[in-house]
């Protein structure tokens, strides 16, 4: 937990002091809960921070100038989906405040593609009180052991949710959220899966903690068997 700043600290001194200083409300959660399920093999084909559909960050994203509101989609839709107002404790309809396009992944050449184009929209920033805690999005799946999904990727601001067993995004949904205040407890658990060849790794149920939001609100992008989705589709994500 950060310690507050002392008056007299020189000015200088605090221009220069971590971010941990600009983001005091990422402390950790009380009585998180830690669990661990086994994984179905293969592991993923390389080191998950290496990984473009595990790190979102070796993608990236590009900001996009479009609606900022939720869409309704004509078609079918998955009721035990994960529901994106679940990220909340009060399952509310944020405001979206920015819309993104993530860059599509060649994997002929092994490098990053132009942005995704359809869906126009494959990640928005969800505003949120800083500090507030980020939850689990609820889903109607049973991964084992009354678990939601496995965390394939967290580092200290960005989670990969799979709502299987499967250490890949091949089949099933995956959430990502960026721009998160991973709780501190749940990344060492992560790290010490990985470490350990992550033959188990990280379990959630859905509404448990994740984390905390940062001052600038929150990110988050849905797939389907690897597609990215809108994540505003009223009928899909957020029980509209």
């Amino acid at each position: 937990m950060a310690e507050r700043l002392n008056a007299t600290v020189p000015i200088l001194q605090l221009l220069h002091m971590p971010l941990v200083f600009q983001d005091i409300q990422c402390e950790p959660i009380d009585d998180i809960p830690l669990h661990t399920l086994t994984v179905d093999p293969p592991p993923t084909d390389r080191p998950a921070p290496l990984h473009p559909d595990l790190n979102l960050a070796i993608r990236g994203y590009a900001l996009t100038d479009t609606y900022l509101g939720l869409v309704d989609y004509s078609g079918a839709s998955d009721s035990d989906a994960p529901k994106l107002c679940t990220l909340f404790a009060d399952e509310r309809i944020p405001e979206i405040t920015a819309a993104y396009q993530v860059h599509d992944w060649d994997w002929s050449s092994d490098s990053r593609g132009t942005p995704i184009s359809s869906p126009a929209v494959t990640m928005v920033a969800l505003a949120a009180q800083p500090g507030e805690i980020v939850r689990t999005p609820d889903s109607g799946y049973d991964i084992g052991q009354g678990m939601d999904a496995l965390i394939l990727y967290a580092s200290q601001t960005r989670l990969t949710l799979k709502y299987t067993r499967d250490d890949n995004v091949i089949y099933g949904y995956t959430v990502h959220l960026e721009n998160i205040c991973v709780d501190p407890q749940l990344l060492a658990l992560y790290e010490q899966c990985d470490e350990a060849g992550r033959s188990r790794l990280p379990a959630v149920q859905g509404g448990e903690p994740l984390g905390r939001a940062r001052r600038s609100g929150l990110s988050v992008c849905i797939r389907d068997t690897g597609r990215f989705m809108d994540p505003r589709s009223a009928k899909d994500w957020w029980d509209e």
